[in-house]
């Protein structure tokens, strides 16, 4: 390190680079090679091997910030860069000269640096913001309402609340765009429009429920415009004297014949779709100024007699006022049709796939062959963060702005109802002169007799046709109606396949996947379209634009208030992961969107809006009961989140009572799905009522493998398979008893903590090392020292199952990840023969077979026959010997069985001791009414039960040792499991009380569906561990139900009183 520079100096590391370059790679156990790259990184196609001394100096595998790290895609032609790990940036290379592999190749890195790289695939066809987002929406919004209908509501509405409707409209998707510029610009925007934006921020449920409708809705729209193209067609041809069939059906063939039509452009491929929107927006412009340059022209006769002055200030008055006619002349029967008119801004977002990307969201290319795209290819304000705000804003803002200058202009420049006669514009004198309705009188009409029998068929609330008439060139406005219609029709006609392909694929419902297969560079939906097509073709078939309105409106305002309450609930949470790039929009704005966009579909429609919500509700029903696997990081996680912390702060301010005792199980399973037996019973009677949390102790050094091993998911995978509601805890130790302790004294949080330890019963403790059995008694010690409860679950069958996983195709030589547990030292209850035949500690087991293996069934999972719960309530715990056999009777599997009480007692006083016992059980309200009390509990155990107990100990005792040629006078420190003559005298008792009560057990319960029974407490430093042990094998042996020796911790856990 002679070369070291003053630290005070300026270091430029590049010119250091030459000298002390890292030519080396990192060479991973799988046999792939990570090559670190001279701007940092890892190259996945290294060739060198691991070199310690190459990372001396001032070369460091530390990376600056590269985007590689955070992108989840892949570019063709180019080695990704892979983030160094944790491990190995602290790891001593000297120490373990072959890392593991932490790193994942990439599919498209299997070729060599050298070898020439193929042609890239075809880019697909990309739009930027102008033409892909806010033309579109503007054609999307300038529908067949705007030509067809908005003069007739005028008409009906008058000018002032027209324009309340149309302000009222864009408020509503005002404030949709900018909750979904918000959304939009909170990450990157693949395809799927709408459905992608909800379901990535309100999760799948509500994402697929409302991408399904939405789908629909827009190819319904498909319909609306293509009927509204037909009606003007077929008003052309009835002008011109010329029909196919009739009205109704001349509006069918032309409406099946458009649609066709428009089909075909759409499976030519985006661009051709694309250059026919642009070709409708340049129509359309030309048709707008073709009627303002219309209503200055002075009015002719004949147009006069239709009802056109040009600006008048009295058709301005008269007609600012409403006039509603008709079963449908309301205000909100006129927002019902109109609000259609105000859909179409989720046009752009709808084909976010298919808009470009700029270069800050797109990684360089580094390629010999292929160089990047020059900066202009991707211009900045291409990105679909950026598109989509600026499109969709700018669109709501200008057909805004046209719907209320066309409004204002058509109202102050027709009357309302005309004649079409030339020779009612003589107007008369006198008496007649104040016989003359409607405004034309004052400018020498009299359309009178029309009017008082409503057989006027022009004028703004007669003829539809009303802005052509107008217009200085009616063929362009029927132009502009065309471009208008067909437009919209084809923007709707993309957008449902689009937003159903992106559902399809994310396989929410069963059925739908057949849909989303994709055709071509643009991934083009040909099947949706076909489906999108077969939709909007039964719909023409009504024929009937004012029908097929109000259908839709309620659908796609059940969209927007999805959209607007994403928009809030992803702010409200708090979450960190809500950074929106866009900040003009307020969560309490898009609240007001949400709710106002409901009362309005109640408003429009009721029962159309209960038929709307109503499938919401049962999508979501469908989504929550299968539960897919997908996470994208939804603010219903977040808020989930808040609300559990929220609740766990404010338990803190709660003391703890009786009433409100729950038993909190920690159990030590090691992987649960090895002992599923034990996992089931604390099911059974913790779930939906109390906590219970899966310990797992992985023993061994701290490693990847062992980290990885201690908090792999498919241990919660498994729990979750298996319908149990449990949280899962892994921790790596040293040792059993370290990890037992870390698992007591840090699980759970603030008042969510366990109260009791339920360990399963070790079998083998006579078989395995005497230091193993320390530390089994040695976790009872602990967990009594920390005032935990205990459980000790013994079934005759034992309780794990690793030797029957290890017995069924776990090749070792095929396993990629690795357990390391401790199978015998804590958790065992295997078979005797079994456990002789296999490795004490670390034993492999592929976690991939976690989950793939199938569950195996225990007895706790089935319906328990009419057999007995037998409580033995030999000592005062604080009645959790009692309280668990209550809580099982409350389950369904458990509540044919009848419980059993019993006592020990006194044969001269078995009547007072049975009948004091029957009222202290009454008054807990347990509901246990068969109490026996036992008084032949403390006589001497027969002699040849006697005699089982001493062989049990006998290897244990101090003489046996000696025998055995070991050094005598071991300090009880070294070996606190011997047992001396002395500690056989001071617990002669109750040694004989356990031998006695195992004959009272096979007398009394031999046939019971399970045994509880107080366990015994050993004094630590006075009852020597292997004698305890002695006592619980001696307890719980030969009995053919399962037995649980429980003890609470001596605090009251029920009460009788009411506070």
């Amino acid at each position: 390190m002679e070369d070291r520079p003053q630290t005070n100096e300026v270091i430029n590391l590049t010119a250091f680079r030459g000298q002390y370059s890292v030519s080396t790679t990192l060479s991973g156990r799988d046999g792939h090679k990570y090559t670190l790259e001279e701007n940092g990184g890892y190259d996945v196609n290294g060739v060198a091997s691991h070199n310690p001394a190459a990372l001396s100096r001032y070369d460091t595998i530390d990376s600056p910030p590269s985007y590689d790290f955070y992108a989840n895609t892949e570019v063709f032609g180019r080695t990704r860069k892979l983030r160094p790990s944790l491990f190995q940036l602290h790891s001593n290379p000297e120490d373990d000269s072959c890392p593991p592999p932490l790193y994942e190749e990439t599919s498209n890195n299997k070729e060599s640096p050298d070898e020439e790289l193929a042609d890239p695939p075809l880019e697909p066809t990309r739009f930027g913001w102008v033409q892909g987002v806010m033309i579109r929406c503007m054609l999307n919004i300038w529908g067949v309402i705007l030509y067809l209908r908005l003069p007739w509501i005028t008409a009906q509405a008058g000018i002032g609340f027209t324009w309340i409707i149309i302000l009222l409209s864009s408020c509503i998707t005002g404030i949709t765009g900018l909750s979904t510029s918000a959304i939009a610009t909170n990450g990157k925007v693949k395809g799927g429009g709408t459905y992608f934006l909800i379901s990535r921020s309100l999760g799948p449920e509500l994402g697929g429920s409302i991408g399904l409708i939405f789908a629909f809705a827009n190819a319904v729209a498909v319909a609306m415009h293509t009927v509204g193209f037909a009606e003007t067609v077929q008003a052309l041809m009835q002008e011109n004297g010329s029909t196919m069939v009739n009205p109704i059906n001349d509006i069918r063939i032309i409406g099946v014949i458009t649609i066709t039509c428009l089909l075909a452009i759409s499976l030519a491929g985006m661009e051709w779709e694309s250059k026919a929107q642009v070709l409708f927006f340049f129509v359309i412009m030309v048709s707008f100024a073709n009627y303002i340059v219309g209503t200055i022209i002075p009015a002719p006769e004949e147009k006069q007699a239709k009802g056109f002055f040009s600006y008048k200030a009295d058709i301005f008055a008269a007609n600012f006022v409403p006039d509603w006619r008709g079963p449908g002349g309301s205000f909100f029967g006129m927002f019902s049709i109109f609000f259609p008119s105000a859909t179409g801004i989720l046009a752009g977002a709808n084909i976010s796939g298919d808009l470009k990307a700029s270069l800050l969201s797109q990684p360089c290319h580094r390629q010999r062959s292929h160089p990047p795209p020059p900066p202009h290819v991707f211009p900045r304000d291409a990105d679909p963060n950026i598109a989509i705000p600026r499109g969709t804003m700018l669109a709501i803002f200008w057909t805004t702005v046209s719907y209320l200058i066309i409004s204002a202009t058509i109202g102050s420049c027709v009357v309302r109802d005309a004649s079409g006669f030339v020779n009612h514009t003589i107007l008369m004198s006198g008496s007649d002169a104040a016989r003359c309705l409607g405004t034309a009188c004052k400018f020498g009409w009299d359309f009178s007799e029309c009017i008082q029998n409503r057989t006027c068929i022009y004028g703004l609330s007669n003829y539809y046709q009303t802005m052509s008439m107008v217009s200085g060139f009616a063929p362009l406005i029927a132009a502009g109606i065309f471009g208008a219609t067909l437009s919209s029709a084809l923007a709707c006609l993309v957008s449902a396949p689009k937003v159903f392909q992106c559902l399809c694929k994310d396989r929410l419902y069963p059925g739908i996947g057949f849909f989303g297969k994709g055709y071509g560079k643009n991934d083009e939906p040909y099947r949706a379209y076909l489906l999108t097509y077969i939709i909007a073709v039964c719909f023409i078939l009504i024929a009937e634009l004012n029908t097929i309105a109000p259908i839709i409106s309620n659908f796609f305002l059940c969209s927007y208030a999805l959209i607007n309450f994403s928009c809030f609930h992803a702010s409200i949470t708090n979450s960190p992961g809500w950074r929106p790039s866009f900040r003009y929009y307020s969560k309490w704005a898009s609240l007001v969107g949400a709710v106002v966009s409901v009362v309005i579909m109640f408003l429009l429609t009721w029962w159309a809006a209960l038929i709307a919500i109503g499938i919401v509700l049962f999508l979501l029903g469908y989504v929550l009961y299968k539960k897919p696997s997908v996470n994208w990081g939804s603010s219903v996680q977040a808020s989930s989140y808040n609300m559990a912390l929220n609740h766990c702060v404010s338990l803190n301010q709660v003391d703890d009572h009786i009433k409100n005792y729950r038993p909190q199980c920690l159990v030590l399973t090691g992987p649960p799905s090895l002992r599923p037996a034990l996992v089931d019973f604390v099911g059974t009677f913790t779930k939906n009522h109390s906590l219970m949390m899966c310990g797992n102790i992985i023993t061994g050094g701290t490693s990847p493998d062992t980290v990885d091993a201690a908090n792999s998911s498919s241990h919660v995978t498994w729990l979750n398979k298996r319908h149990i509601k449990s949280f899962y805890h892994g921790v790596v130790a040293s040792d059993l008893r370290t990890g037992a302790q870390m698992l007591l004294q840090g699980a759970g949080l603030g008042r969510i903590r366990p109260n009791i330890l339920v360990m399963g019963f070790k079998k083998n403790w006579r078989k395995c090392a005497p230091t193993s059995m320390e530390n089994y008694i040695g976790i009872l010690h602990d967990a009594f020292d920390l005032h935990y409860g205990i459980c000790v679950l013994r079934m005759k069958e034992g309780l794990d199952l690793s030797h029957h996983m290890q017995a069924h195709g776990n090749d070792p030589s095929k396993m990629k990840t690795y357990i390391f547990m401790m199978l015998n030292p804590g958790f065992e209850a295997a078979a005797e023969s079994v456990l002789d035949t296999r490795p004490a500690v670390n034993s492999t087991l592929d976690l991939h077979s976690l989950e793939t293996t199938p569950q195996a069934s225990t007895v706790f999972q089935s319906k328990q026959e009419k057999k007995t719960i037998d409580v033995y309530w030999l000592f005062d715990d604080g009645g959790l010997t009692l309280l668990l056999p209550y809580l099982l009777k409350r389950k369904k599997r458990w509540a044919r069985c009848k419980v059993r009480v019993f006592v020990g007692g006194e044969i001269q006083n078995i009547e007072e001791q049975k009948q004091e016992l029957t009222t202290l059980i009454g008054k807990f309200r347990l509901g246990f009414h068969e109490i026996q009390v036992l008084p032949d509990v403390n006589e001497k155990p027969q002699p040849e039960h006697v005699k089982k107990f001493e062989d049990l100990i006998g290897p244990y005792r101090i003489q046996a040792i000696q025998k055995n040629g070991e050094r005598a006078g071991l300090p009880s420190r070294d070996s606190p499991w011997t047992v001396s003559d002395e500690d056989i005298e001071k617990n002669m008792a109750k040694s004989f009380r356990q031998i006695r009560l195992n004959e009272v057990l096979q007398d009394y319960s031999r046939d019971a569906a399970l045994i509880i029974v107080t366990m015994p407490v050993g004094r630590r430093g006075v009852c020597p561990s292997a004698l305890y042990m002695a006592w619980l094998e001696t307890l719980s042996r030969d009995l053919r139900p399962p037995v649980l020796l429980v003890r609470g911790n001596q605090e009251s856990v029920l009460t009788f009183y009411c506070q």
